[in-house]
This record gives C-alpha cells, structure tokens and sequence, in this order.
C-alpha cells in the first residue's frame, strides 16, 4: 500500500491558541485539510481510524465524529485507537491491514489532541455520591448521601500521566534511563538546543508550513497558520538555566529537554496501489515494512525504538546505512540519546537484540532534520501522522530512497515504520 499524502494543523502549546477548541474541532480541520490538498474524492476513502489519548467522553469514538463533521460519505466506516504516543502510527497500520485485506481501497489514518480542555473527574467518594442521587427521591435523601463528604473530597482528580504498572510519571522513568547510561545535561540541552534550531530553520524556509493546513480558532476567528512552541532563540546556554522537572536535586530532565503538553491534529491519506492509480493519487511512498513490540514497561519504558528499529529495518532487507530520513519521536532529548547510542552499542544488541554486531551508529544529519517533538510540540495522539508526513515529504526533498518512522509509547511500546520514497 501507498502513502499519497499527510498534513497537520499547527501544533500549539496547550492552553494558547486551540484553548477553545476539542480534538473533534482539531481532527476535524486536519481530515477536511487532507480531502482539500489531496483532491481525493471523499466517497472513495472507506475508512478512517483516529488516534487520541485523553479521550473526551462526548466524543467517545472521535473517527467516527470526525467522519460525520468533515465532509466524508456517513457510510465511512471509523473507529478510534488509543495507544498513547504510539497511537496514530497505530492508525495508519490499522488503514494499512484493512487495504491489505480488500476492507478498504483509500483510508485515513489520523490523530487528535488537546490537553487544553481535558476531562477532569470528580473522587470516587463524589462520583459514587453523585451516580446514586439520581436515584434519589427527596431533598432528604439527597442530604443524607451527603453525609461523611469532607471538603477535600470536592477537589477534582489531576489529570494522570503516570504508568499504570508501576506508578511512574515518563519523566521520572526518564531520569533513571539517563544517569544508567551516563547520559549528561549537557548532551540533552544540546540536542533539545538543536531540535528547536532544526525546527525554526524549517519554519523559515517553508518546509513546516507545507504540512500545515490553517485552523480558524475562536474568539478572534483569525487563521493559526504556524507551531507556537518552537524557539529559535532556544540555546544551551538558555536551556543550562532551567531547573530539573523530575528529580528535583540530582535530575538532568528539565522543561526544556523534554516534549511539552501541546494541541494538535494530523491526517494521513493512504490507498491500495491499484487504487491510487484508479483514483489518480500521486503516492509519496510505499509502506515497505513495521515492526510492534512490548517492552518492560519498568526498565525499557522509553527504548521501544531500540527494538523496533532494528526489526522493521531486517523485516525490509535493509541496513540503518541504507536509510536517508530519519523520524523519530522526541520525548525526551535523553530518550534520543539512549536509542542511538544503544543501537551502536555491541553488547546491547548481542545481549538484547540477539545480533552478532551493532545494527549502526545513526547519522544525526539524517535524524529530525526538521526539528522533532521538543519543539514543534507533542500532542499524544497525533504526532505519529505528522511523523509520517514528515519523512515522506523529506525523502522527496532529500532525494533519498528510505526512511525510518519510531516512536516510544506509555506502557513500553514502540512502533517503527520503513517507507520508501514512490
């Protein structure tokens, strides 16, 4: 199967410019934008298969709604994966096993997220309260399920972001990983440093705003037209001020190496190659491989790719030297590190991958040469479309044959992706 093509709406930080905005609103603007660059007919695509994480319970399925609000035929099948970080590079493989099995012909993969308006719940101790008084009859009653609530109880629950299994916030996992492999503030700030200029650059020379399709937020109705969150200023002088997020004494993960909360939405059109043909899209790449796998979720929270790479890669018969564009998830500039200095370290991959030689050093000129999450923004949902686009549209600005999609996800899992330039 084919990629024809992807876009994006700007990725901002939560609580500015989509404020107003839900994810329908987000995904929404991201699907009509792929429909309009594309020219595809919309009753063509048979299926769209939605990412998102902080699902909002009024849009319980969101591909579904985002079918029925973005011009697409109400018979489009949708459905909606949440798969953390990982979940709309999950999209784009559910569209690519219906297309291999003849349940769709075009589809789209795609994602949405806000953290800007994410549901907040009430304690149990309320919920229970609050569920049973609707089955009330009379304020006395109502007053009696009341009774025994302290004050505290009315504060709502935070947002949580921590491990299930283990209890652990991705920062605080984050840290461990980085002071096991000796991996230095320095290095982090430097990368994260380098991620911001990568991405400013691209913003400057209009690479970015070619995947970006505009977004009308209120109250002002003006279009966002650009990311918000990447600063060209950002240096690791700048970036050596700033104080550990995590470990509060001894940490190197800091605000500014890792991803922040971010709003966004990505869309990604893929088709059979047959019926790019019969509908006259112009594919960028081809799906030549992936890889899914699932880690110890203690020690190997954030090395999904580590694992994945190197499978995708011998599942398409190629070497990491063959590969021209790099994509990787940035969740943490320390994250980064570790898979590359792994996937060139002999004993862990005789150790752990079972080979009898490192899979390669990566050429960092290759790797998010257009910046990667730590700047242009992480909204858990949609990164993997926008990861995809990303290297398809390098590969052809690069003029380079392969290229390589990881991401790391909550819950230790990674997904990588081999596309070849069509």
């Amino acid at each position: 199967m084919v990629i024809v093509d992807g876009c994006r709406t700007p990725f901002c930080r939560s609580g500015t410019a989509f404020n107003d905005l839900s994810s329908y609103d987000l995904g929404r603007a991201a699907v009509a934008g792929l429909l309009h660059r594309t020219r595809v007919d919309p009753e063509t695509v048979g299926l769209v298969v939605m990412g998102t994480v902080i699902a909002d319970p009024h849009t319980s399925n969101l591909g579904r709604e985002v079918v029925l609000g973005s011009g697409l035929p109400v018979d489009c099948s949708a459905h909606t994966v949440t798969e953390a970080c990982v979940s709309s590079l999950q999209s784009a493989l559910d569209c690519a096993r219906a297309i291999a099995t003849g349940a769709a012909d075009v589809a789209i993969a795609a994602g949405a997220e806000t953290l800007s308006d994410a549901p907040i719940r009430f304690r149990r101790s309320v919920r229970k309260r609050l569920i049973a008084a609707r089955r009330t009859k009379g304020i006395g009653s109502l007053l009696r399920l009341l009774g025994g609530l302290r004050p505290s109880d009315l504060l709502p629950e935070p947002l949580a972001l921590s491990e299930f299994s283990t209890g652990e916030v991705m920062g605080e996992n984050g840290e461990r990983l980085a002071k096991r492999l000796g991996i230095t503030r320095e290095a982090q700030d430097a990368y994260a440093a380098r991620s911001h200029y990568r991405a400013a650059e691209a913003t400057a020379n209009g690479l970015l705003g070619g995947q970006i399709v505009p977004v009308f937020a209120p109250s002002e109705y003006a279009p966002v037209r650009t990311d918000n969150g990447i600063r060209a200023d950002t240096g690791p002088d700048k970036l050596a001020a700033l104080r550990p997020a995590f470990d509060r004494r001894f940490g190197t993960l800091t605000a500014g190496n890792s991803s922040y909360l971010t709003d966004g939405a990505s869309a990604v059109l893929l088709a059979s190659q047959e019926g790019a043909k019969r509908h006259g899209l112009r594919p960028l790449a081809t799906i030549r491989s992936s890889a899914v796998i699932a880690l110890d979720p203690l020690e190997e929270l954030l090395l999904g790719p580590a694992v994945a790479i190197p499978r995708a890669l011998a599942a398409a018969g190629i070497g990491i030297a063959d590969v021209g564009v790099i994509e990787l998830h940035e969740a943490f500039a320390a994250q980064v590190l570790a898979v590359i200095g792994l996937l060139a370290d002999e004993t862990f991959c005789r150790e752990r991958l079972g080979r009898a030689s490192p899979v390669g050093p990566i050429d960092t000129g290759r790797l998010n040469a257009w910046g990667g999450s730590l700047a242009v923004g992480h909204p858990f949902g949609a990164t993997g479309g926008r990861l995809i686009a990303t290297c398809c549209q390098r590969m052809h600005h690069e003029n380079t044959r392969f290229g390589v999609v990881a991401a790391c996800a909550a819950g230790a899992i990674g997904i990588a992706m081999v596309l070849e330039r069509a």
